[in-house]
């Protein structure tokens, strides 16, 4: 990578961990999923799959190790990869607030699914259960953040691309 990469790489990752800091204090509203998408719309899947890596690594170094840390290895990138697959068929914010939505609607399913891995299928599924009011308030603010300020984050985060 070139000095460019590694710095536009560390600006976005500090973007992640600054928005998350911001917003931590509001259950399950998050800006986190939706810098990703306008990450990977505007960089491509390469430099914000390591935006991910690095901002998860931070996660961890802040709020310390736990299996959830793991989780955020596997989830982030799913959501990148997704972005990046669909990207030829979400022509306008309104396909990018239904995939992010369905995101936020789905993080406790995937989170669940993983924890299983660890702790037993009873367990995920009582995760899952238990998480469904907090992932329907999930996926209804990414459609919402995603809708109204994809179009207007996407243009100013284009402009700073092109002037560096």
């Amino acid at each position: 990578m070139k000095p460019k990469d590694i710095t536009t790489v560390a600006i976005l990752s500090a973007s992640l961990t600054a928005g998350k800091l911001a917003l931590s204090a509001v259950p399950n509203i998050e800006i986190v999923s939706f810098l990703l998408v306008i990450f990977t719309v505007v960089f491509g899947v390469r430099k914000t799959l390591l935006t991910a890596l690095i901002f998860t690594t931070t996660e961890m170094l802040i709020y310390g190790f736990g299996i959830w840390i793991l989780g955020y290895y596997l989830i982030w990138p799913t959501l990148i990869v997704m972005t990046a697959l669909l990207k030829p068929f979400l022509k306008s914010e309104y396909g990018y607030a239904v995939l992010s939505g369905l995101f936020g609607l789905l993080f406790g399913l995937l989170f669940a699914l993983f924890e299983s891995l660890f702790y037993g299928i009873g367990y995920g599924i009582t995760y899952w259960i238990r998480g469904i009011p907090f992932d329907l308030l999930h996926g209804g603010s990414n459609f919402v953040v995603m809708l109204v300020l994809f179009r207007p984050i996407t243009r100013s985060v284009l402009k700073i691309k092109e002037k560096s």
